[in-house]
């Protein structure tokens, strides 16, 4: 009885695991293009600056597609 038991539990979670959809989402690609540019330069002003600015360039190219 008890293994019965154990093997429906089991059998409950895989298919509730199986029918949960789960959506990986890249850490870059959710973040903002300032917090982008914190993370790759992190004590260059300029090249924080400008990465940041072409950035929002392609996202505002990426948004007009």
């Amino acid at each position: 009885m008890l293994k019965k038991a154990m093997f429906g539990i089991v059998a409950t979670a895989l298919v509730a695991a199986v029918a949960v959809p789960v959506q990986f989402v890249p850490a870059e690609a959710a973040m903002t293009c300032k917090a982008a540019a914190k993370a790759k330069y992190k004590g260059e002003m300029k090249a924080r600056h400008s990465f940041k600015k072409e950035c929002k360039a392609a996202f505002k190219a990426h948004q007009k597609a």
